[in-house]
């Protein structure tokens, strides 16, 4: 198939959006079909991308030798766009009933396509150019969706994750120009693309720049705390957004940037690498201590979010085969699992009103699906065999042991640390839901009338709950496609 093909999915969703917002559609049941539609079009033109277009680069605008918009079908953006191709056509239906009786609804869904296929974007970017274009790109059509409500706390939440992300930017764009004129010809390549130019100390100052400024989005130390203050937003933002395409996002480039620009060799034993694993590391063990601490339920999810953030990015910059593939394989298993609890977090908001942990006591018993659901999901995010989250762990501390320095051997004994903690954050809700009995002067006498969230939003619960489970008890195929990549062969 011509390989034009590939920017169907990435511009489709962007011109439907932006015809959303020129329309201005009023009826609820046309928006949410309209919306609807260009999702679940848009998967399966990624479908048909991802097994019928071959690796032949498309590039459709070049600025310069070296800068251009161009994209392509490989391996590690084939494992980036099947996810987000799965999960936006579900989470949307989540939306759908979750945002029913909210305000600008036209608004929100516009930009919420649109994201869709910047996201696309960032996972079939050829190049550096094109990777900063899409990856900022995606930093401007989330600001809306974050300030959704308009209040003091959206507002707040927007100007910090503005601030941020558009000061990673700055940081990431020197890279882009170092890696562009003195590197080689800017397109990736699995084994790396930096040749000449710069003296190796100008080379590595850069890595440091775009490892941190794309690390903004995958929230690493001391970057991160745009990511608990957006939890004011819709918890279909944070579901989607803020745990899968954002956050990976910025992991997704790091990767690119490590693996595919400059190249395991160049930075293995420099001081560069050990620099960003101890950032890495630190990240990791301080984000779990303050999901402990956190009492309000999806800032709680959020900061487990940025710990597992950098669980990936250790593994990315152990600059191992086996590093590589369990960052990888979580940036997937994670993905998965945290979307799930974002949603029951934001099932249980939307049905009591509630926010709190303290406020969860007894509902398991009126929400069972939702906190069973829930309670797989935290089994697997602390790394309990039969569920996917354990696979990506598990491999992680290989990694780190086969490594062998004394950043591998610090980094498995912090997530050894780290999935305690994690235990405790998580399965303590779990415990409130189902062992603790309603304290009646938390509760308003109308809260007899909780009950399980509607239909709409338990199917994409349930559906990730069954992958959780399936991939935990199967992962043979998603592992062998991710060895795949590892080695270079697609």
């Amino acid at each position: 198939m011509n390989p034009l093909f590939t920017l169907i999915p990435v511009f489709l969703p962007i011109v439907g959006g932006i015809m959303m917002l020129w329309l201005k559609i009023k009826d609820r049941f046309t928006r949410n079909l309209v919306s609807e539609l260009i999702v679940c079009l848009t998967s399966v033109c990624v479908w048909i991308a991802l097994f019928c277009v071959d690796d032949t680069m498309v590039s459709i605008y070049d600025f310069m030798r070296g800068f251009s918009i161009s994209f392509i079908v490989d391996g590690l953006g084939s494992v980036f766009a099947f996810m987000v191709s799965v999960m936006w056509p579900l989470v949307m239906l989540y939306a759908f009933d979750y945002m029913k009786h909210e305000e600008r609804q036209n608004t929100f869904f516009a930009f919420y396509v649109m994201t869709y296929g910047i996201t696309l974007g960032v996972a079939f970017a050829a190049n550096m150019t094109t990777l900063y274009v899409f990856f900022e790109m995606l930093t401007l059509v989330t600001i809306p969706l974050v300030m959704h409500y308009q209040d003091g706390d959206s507002i707040y939440a927007v100007r910090k994750y503005a601030i941020y992300t558009i000061g990673g930017a700055s940081l990431a764009f020197f890279t882009v120009v170092v890696t562009n004129l003195y590197g080689g010809d800017g397109f990736f390549h699995f084994s790396g693309n930096i040749y000449g130019g710069f003296s190796p100390a100008i080379l590595q100052v850069a890595f440091i720049f775009g490892f941190f400024g794309f690390g903004v989005k995958a929230a690493v130390f001391p970057l991160h705390g745009w990511l608990p203050t957006a939890s004011v937003a819709p918890t279909p933002v944070t579901a989607l957004l803020h745990a899968v395409a954002v956050v990976n996002s910025g992991v997704f480039a790091v990767i690119r940037l490590t693996w595919y620009m400059y190249g395991a060799s160049i930075l293995e034993g420099t001081w560069v690498q050990y620099f960003c694993m101890m950032f890495a590391v630190f990240t990791l063990i301080y984000a779990a201590v303050m999901a402990v601490k956190e009492r309000h339920f999806k800032r709680r999810m959020a900061y487990s979010t940025v710990s597992n953030l950098s669980y990936m990015l250790f593994g990315v910059m152990l600059l191992t085969p086996t590093g590589l593939e369990a960052g990888i394989a979580h940036m997937v298993f994670h993905g998965i699992v945290k979307i799930v609890l974002f949603m029951c977090a934001g099932a249980f908001m939307h049905a009591t009103g509630n926010q709190y942990i303290y406020e969860i006591n007894g509902v398991g018993k009126k929400m069972p699906v939702t906190f069973v659901c829930y309670t797989l999901g935290a089994l697997s995010l602390t790394g309990v065999p039969m569920f996917c989250g354990f696979i990506s762990k598990w491999k992680l501390l290989n990694a780190g042991l086969k490594e062998g320095s004394v950043f591998g051997l610090t980094g498995i004994i912090c997530l050894i640390i780290s999935a305690f903690l994690c235990a405790i954050y998580t399965l303590t809700v779990s415990l409130r839901a189902f062992f603790s009995q309603p304290d009646k002067d938390l509760y308003p006498e109308e809260s007899s009338a909780v009950r399980e969230a509607d239909i709409m939003m338990l199917i994409p619960i349930v559906v990730f709950t069954a992958a959780n489970v399936a991939i935990g008890i199967y992962s043979t195929p998603v592992m062998d496609y991710i060895e795949r990549i590892v080695r270079g062969w697609i």
